[in-house]
């Protein structure tokens, strides 16, 4: 056989390992959390975007979550204010909410584009539009961090609709109080609050770490797949903090309201998310319940 047919045959066999996924998560909701160095490099863009795309085409039900983080930043560096942050949350009073929707919606509106130059309809919609998602005040530890919200519900009927009507939706983390006062929501707590809505089957976020690491000095203790109470064990032996703490405590939370299974992926890695969903590999760290059996149809 000669080297350029073993080329087509290699292909085939990528295919042909993707099936079984293709067949378990066919017409399930997929809610994917954009964020990190995938946001701001154009060539990872395009292909988180080609992966979200390709899900939607062989039957997945995505919904993206996206940030928005590091091109706030950079507008408020660039309008002469300076970026504040606590406990990782930013402070936003309402010169900083105005630029942050503004931004978001112009990040928002991007992401339509890409799709939709791929074929797929999409629609992008802020937590604001019919009142898709309702926030109360959030604090950092009971300091007032201004405009950010806690999201406390959220109208999937909205969702549900849209994909029905077989729109790829495109969520900005925004959100409206009881009072309709607009507030800034961390996307993650955004994504998580939508999968547990949604009753997602997979909730994955992008990020700038492979996964979860029980010494983050060492990568050979990327943990794989872990479960819940594990999780739990670790959090209480200190030995996650920083910006994963509020994470992993999202990815739990998630799995306790119904979630099956939530993904931490390197948004870096090149189509990150379809080496994790359509191989028996997988990258990253897998998150489930202590219930459920680890196997190899992630």
């Amino acid at each position: 056989m000669d080297k350029s047919m073993q080329k087509y045959l290699d292909k085939a066999e990528v295919l042909i390992e993707a099936l079984p996924y293709i067949q378990r998560f066919n017409r399930k909701v997929i809610v994917v959390k954009y964020g990190g160095s995938a946001m701001v490099d154009e060539t990872l863009k395009e292909q988180v975007i080609q992966d979200v795309t390709l899900l939607k085409l062989v039957g997945f039900k995505p919904i993206i979550v996206h940030g928005g983080g590091k091109e706030i930043s950079r507008w408020v560096s660039k309008v002469g204010m300076e970026p504040k942050f606590i406990n990782g949350l930013r402070v936003t009073d309402e010169d900083t909410m105005e630029l942050a929707e503004m931004v978001l919606g112009k990040v928002n509106k991007e992401l339509v584009k890409l799709v939709e130059s791929l074929g797929v309809r999409a629609i992008g919609i802020s937590g604001k539009d019919g009142g898709l998602l309702n926030v109360t005040k959030k604090y950092a530890d009971g300091e007032d961090i201004g405009f950010v919200g806690e999201v406390q519900k959220v109208n999937a009927d909205i969702l549900y609709d849209l994909l029905e009507k077989d729109f790829l939706p495109i969520v900005c983390p925004v959100g409206l109080d009881d009072n309709f006062l607009t507030y800034n929501i961390n996307a993650d707590d955004a994504a998580c609050a939508i999968a547990r809505a949604m009753h997602a089957e997979k909730l994955a976020f992008l990020t700038d770490i492979e996964g979860v690491y029980k010494d983050p000095k060492d990568p050979e203790t990327l943990i794989s797949e872990l479960k819940v109470s594990e999780a739990h064990k670790l959090m209480e032996d200190g030995y996650i903090g920083g910006g994963m703490l509020p994470k992993l405590n999202n990815c739990i939370e998630a799995i306790e309201n119904g979630v099956s299974r939530v993904h931490i992926l390197d948004g870096r890695i090149p189509h990150c998310l379809l080496l994790e969903i359509f191989t028996n590999k997988g990258i990253g760290t897998a998150i489930l319940n202590d219930g459920e059996e680890m196997y190899s149809l992630k």
